[in-house]
């Protein structure tokens, strides 16, 4: 079996010198000068995969596109947009740790934290502003709106099993978006066309989710999420809270062919590391 981990580091390795210049310009954006952006400030710094930015310089570079500083902003853009959902996330499941740290909602509680949550997201606009494209601006606007509408979708159907579809809507809205985001708004910068970004990240992000779903059901049956209402695919396979042992089988099926669609939509992109080093980060999604 191999570990998530240990192989995810090796393609991080990859592209890590692009992920640390992201890094950077995201602290550039917290002042030392107040405790509160201080510890947001630690709250970045905290272990973080940046999977969305690994993810967009390896399809950039297996197209020998360059990293200049617009992409370099763009992918900041993307990671302060997703740490804001997760500060805001915490909020609303209550929860204490994230990453291993107590949340911010638990250390500067729930008031504080949701406006830290939308001051990292006025950052997020700056920052894009400095890009000066309405196209961008246009995606950005529709996969905010998409990751709220998942959110409402998701608090309006607790401790109701959704249909399959949707149930996959959903995992689009609130995680496919945002990864759609970020590749489709890099070739976007690129100045580059003709490439079906939105297949391959649509498919990862929906695969990206399951994975996460199927642990979270097998891991933390007890105190996870069916336990706050949230059913996922293995409770819609199981058909109800009870069985929801016998419906991980075809949820893990289900993830599989999510990460079949997103390995083809590779095929016309010529051999390469980047490229050998995406179909790895994405059969790495596989639930073994």
């Amino acid at each position: 079996m191999r570990d998530f981990n240990t192989e995810y580091k090796k393609i991080y390795e990859l592209v890590s010198d692009d992920v640390e210049r992201v890094k950077k310009v995201v602290f550039a954006e917290f002042p030392d000068n107040n405790p509160v952006l201080e510890r947001l400030a630690e709250y970045f710094s905290t272990p973080s995969k940046h999977i969305r930015a690994v993810l967009s310089f390896l399809y950039l570079r297996s197209l020998d596109i360059s990293i200049d500083d617009k992409q370099i902003l763009f992918q900041t853009v993307i990671e302060l947009i997703h740490n804001a959902s997760l500060i805001h996330d915490d909020v609303i499941d209550d929860s204490k740790v994230r990453r291993g740290y107590l949340s911010l909602n638990y250390s500067e509680g729930n008031h504080l934290a949701v406006i830290l949550g939308d001051y990292v997201i006025s950052k997020a606009l700056k920052l894009l502003c400095k890009l000066h494209n309405a196209e961008i601006f246009e995606l950005f606007s529709n996969t905010m709106s998409d990751m709220c509408l998942g959110e409402i979708i998701q608090q309006n159907s607790l401790y109701k099993i959704p249909s399959l579809e949707e149930y996959i809507d959903k995992t689009y809205k609130k995680t496919g978006a945002l990864f759609n985001m970020a590749i489709a708004g890099a070739i976007n910068i690129s100045g580059c066309q003709g490439y079906r970004v939105s297949n391959f990240a649509k498919s990862f992000g929906i695969a990206f989710q399951l994975r996460d779903d199927i642990k979270n059901v097998v891991e933390n049956s007890v105190n996870g999420d069916i336990k706050n209402g949230i059913y996922a695919a293995p409770v819609i396979f199981g058909g109800s809270v009870e069985k929801y042992s016998s419906g991980i089988e075809k949820a893990v099926g289900l993830s599989d062919n999510y990460i079949q669609s997103a390995v083809s939509e590779l095929k016309n992109i010529k051999d390469n590391k980047y490229k050998t080093a995406l179909i790895e980060l994405t059969e790495l999604l596989k639930y073994e």
